[in-house]
């Protein structure tokens, strides 16, 4: 099997402040993650006036909007996590929500983008990341099949499709693990994967077993802290455990053969009574 490439979604756990963001990304690389994902949205794009308006007590004030650009890192913020994640020795991409964000995106060079569930419909934002040849993973939550074939028919360079159920934290019942086999047998050109929001990881690791070949989590220092995904998340001693386990199986898989191993031999000679 293909070794599973784990991504740590840090999205928007670091709660606005780049000093947490660059922990997150030095527990992500102690854990053993492959890759950090952001998300980056031009506010007053994504949402309407309306919305930005509505009443929303939060630390950045009163209004959902205060929120929103509370949360949001420019130019000098992603400065100091592309150096960080340079020195930290992990690659590190985002999910653009608007057209303006994948062209901020393309000055930093990132090595992959991601389609946010939210956004697999947006053709113009599909098509504004294929005009920047780089390998895209999708995720799939909120979708049908039909939404999900126009979204890979749009992006050329689509490498990934990911199964997801976008509700955080979301309930074992609704995971429906058994559409990662459906995507394999729809689009066997592409790597399909798992982006998780549940509680746990033994879900997770089943998607592994399954065939998913990305795994995306969300990471947090403490599921606790305030934040709206940080429930949804793991803490590094459960995320390094994931990484663990996924490795583990990874050299468990084997090749499928049937062989006597060398190792086999000598209880072979003292248990087996017909040769």
């Amino acid at each position: 099997m293909n070794p599973v490439f784990v991504v740590a979604e840090l999205g928007i756990n670091h709660n606005g402040s780049v000093e947490l963001a660059c922990d997150l990304i030095r527990a992500a690389r102690e854990a053993g993650a492959d890759a950090v994902k952001f998300q980056k949205r031009t506010v007053d794009v994504v949402y309407t006036a309306e919305e930005l308006a509505r009443p929303r007590e939060n630390p950045f004030g009163a209004t959902n909007g205060d929120l929103k650009r509370g949360l949001e890192f420019g130019q000098d913020e992603y400065e100091q996590i592309d150096d960080w994640c340079f020195f930290n020795d992990i690659h590190w991409f985002a999910s653009p929500w608007d057209v303006g964000s994948v062209e901020f995106l393309q000055k930093f060079d990132v090595p992959w983008y991601k389609v946010a569930s939210a956004c697999l419909t947006d053709i113009d934002l599909l098509r504004a990341i294929n005009k920047t040849g780089k390998p895209v993973i999708v995720s799939t939550g909120m979708s049908n099949l039909e939404q999900v074939d126009v979204a890979v028919f749009e992006l050329f360079a689509i490498s990934g499709l990911l199964v997801c159920t976008s509700t955080y934290p979301a309930k074992v019942e609704e995971l429906n693990l058994a559409r990662i086999h459906t995507l394999m047998e729809l689009y066997p050109e592409l790597r399909i994967g798992y982006s998780g929001h549940e509680v746990g990881i033994w879900t997770t690791l089943c998607a592994v077993a399954m065939g998913a070949e990305i795994v995306e989590r969300h990471l947090t220092l403490d599921r606790s802290m305030w934040g709206s995904d940080q429930a949804a998340s793991l803490e590094p001693k459960a995320f390094k455990k994931l990484v663990e386990e996924i490795r583990t199986f990874e050299r468990a898989f084997g090749d499928g053969e049937f062989r006597v191993l060398e190792s086999e031999k000598p209880i072979l000679e003292k248990l087996r009574r017909f040769k």
